[in-house]
């Protein structure tokens, strides 16, 4: 047990530090710490790692998902939920089938059912991936709305169609029409699963007197309840917690009354999920040897060139299949034009070329049974894992690597209108002020002329509101207001720098209270995030 913890601990540590080194080098993570697992792994007396797919489903799947869906806005997932789609469904089932009947000519001995296992497991994209790369890289909003909503659906798609090809391989018998009225089934159910569970725990915030520690607690059971609930039914449990997660997210202004709830529940995602995804990606470099030690029946050389051809073909469909679904549905229902503005052709060439598999496709090979029904050994189960790690590692590395490049040469600009951050941030505040103001001119006018406190605070939502109104029209100004406006903004920073000085001369004076100064600190550091 405590081997266990530190192996455990020397991985966590040494994923943080390729991190914070992938930050510098200005890579993005995932393609550091698969790379890095990968060197790792053949460093003399490394212990060897196995991976159980289980542990990787109930463990990291919930709360990466759930994550993702809670940081997607519904507003903007709706909107292009006829790209997401054609992507996370109709691409996924197009690539598990072409990449079914390739593989099937292409390796000796491999069923249509096999193939279709194969296509399962590699078809759907890694969320994590794709957003580490965009982070620190200026693209299109609507780019990265389609490739985050894309990555929380797809992997539901993919994994149905991984569960009926496997159906098919373990009983020798398979229906098409069956698995269709199956996909739907197990799809739309896990969906009301997922919201059922969520209304649940939205009534547990919203009516029972939580803390923020125990509004941050639920934040991180609710992904488990609705994956479990979903999967003891046999639907699908990803879109449960896509659903609920998507659902929570929407209603969290209801669901943390408290601003500390709201605070404290971020800081400790945000924690969570540099834990996990950094365990995640560094495991998957660490699983090589133990993928080549099972390739019994196949030579090295064989197993790659099989690797490479599929990871080629699976970039090749997603290319494709993009300017097709991005520009027929424009070209034949008028809506779809009234809706959706023209595109171009260096968006679409942009989400094709984001195709990095990952973590799902890794755990969904691993899942693969050893045996059949009948107790013979699941047919080219090695050879199926080591392909899945090559189109991983193909696609997460040379992908990854070449699409910031791809960018910066496109040259890309926004394609839609979009309100810049700042510009919305002013005009939110001055409707805030707004309503403040009027809530006490219509209902407190009394209490304001009597209560020094209270025509304190009228005061100063006065004075907030001439700011906030000084702010936004200064966004419509000459260069030289502009200047005013930065110069404006380094004095309030100096001001927060100072005021931090202060606060530890306090502290040193030991008068007043950590905890008062803490909440001090915390004042500080929201007003200068505000500051752009």
């Amino acid at each position: 047990m405590h081997y266990n913890l530190l192996q455990f601990s020397i991985l966590l540590s040494a994923a943080f530090m390729l991190i914070m080194l992938a930050q510098k080098l200005k890579i993005a993570y995932p393609i550091f710490l698969v790379v890095a697992g990968l060197i790792i792994s053949y460093i003399p007396g490394i212990p060897v790692i196995n991976l159980d797919p289980d542990m990787i489903f109930l463990i990291f799947l919930p709360p990466l998902l759930y994550e993702a869906a809670w940081y997607t806005s519904w507003n903007d997932f709706w909107k292009w939920r006829r790209p997401i789609g054609m992507l996370a469904f109709g691409l996924v089932i197009l690539t598990a089938s072409v990449v079914a009947y390739f593989s099937t000519v292409l390796i000796p001995g491999f069923t249509l059912a096999m193939g279709f296992v194969l296509g399962g497991i590699i078809s759907p994209p890694d969320a994590v991936a794709a957003t580490s790369v965009l982070k620190n890289i200026k693209v299109p909003k609507r780019i990265t709305t389609i490739l985050e909503g894309e990555s929380l659906v797809n992997d539901a798609s993919s994994l149905i169609v991984l569960r009926f090809a496997l159906a098919a391989v373990l009983t020798g018998a398979f229906s098409f029409q069956q698995a269709a009225g199956s996909f739907f089934l197990v799809t739309l159910a896990g969906i009301v699963i997922g919201i059922a569970v969520a209304h649940v725990f939205y009534a547990i915030h919203r009516f029972l007197p939580t803390t923020p520690s125990i509004d941050a607690a639920f934040t991180l059971i609710a992904p488990y309840f609705m994956y479990l609930a979903a999967e003891q039914f046999h639907y699908s449990g990803v879109m449960a917690v896509v659903s609920g997660g998507l659902f929570l997210s929407y209603r969290s202004h209801e669901v943390f009354t408290t601003g500390q709830s709201r605070l404290q529940t971020i800081n400790v995602w945000s924690t969570l999920g540099i834990i996990l995804n950094g365990l995640v990606f560094i495991l998957i470099g660490l699983e090589l040897p133990v993928i080549i030690n099972g390739l019994e029946g196949y030579s090295l050389k064989d197993a790659w060139t099989y690797g490479l051809l599929i990871s080629l073909l699976v970039i090749a469909i997603r290319i494709a299949w993009i300017y097709p679904g991005t520009f027929i549905p424009r070209l034949l229902f008028k809506k779809v034009r009234e809706r959706e503005s023209d595109p171009g052709w260096k968006g679409p060439l942009i989400i094709g070329w984001a195709g990095m598999r990952g973590v799902i496709s890794l755990a969904a090979a691993l899942s693969i049974p050893l045996l059949t029904n009948d107790g013979t050994p699941f047919p080219h189960r090695n050879l199926i894992i080591f392909i899945t790690f090559v189109v991983i590692l193909v696609t997460l590395v040379f992908q990854g690597l070449t699409l910031p490049i791809l960018i910066k040469w496109l040259k890309i600009k926004e394609i839609d209108p979009v309100i810049p951050a700042e510009r919305e941030e002013a005009a939110v505040k001055l409707r805030l002020v707004q309503v403040a103001l009027n809530l006490l001119d219509t209902t407190y006018s009394q209490q304001i002329e009597s209560n020094a406190l209270l025509g304190s605070l009228k005061r100063s939502f006065d004075n907030n509101l001439n700011h906030a109104t000084h702010r936004l029209d200064s966004m419509d100004c000459s260069e030289d207001e502009a200047a005013k406006r930065n110069q404006f903004n380094l004095v309030l920073k100096d001001i927060y720098h100072a005021q931090r000085l202060e606060l530890f001369h306090i502290r040193k004076e030991k008068e007043y209270s950590d905890e008062v100064i803490r909440k001090q600190e915390m004042q500080i550091d929201l007003s200068e995030a505000k500051i752009k």
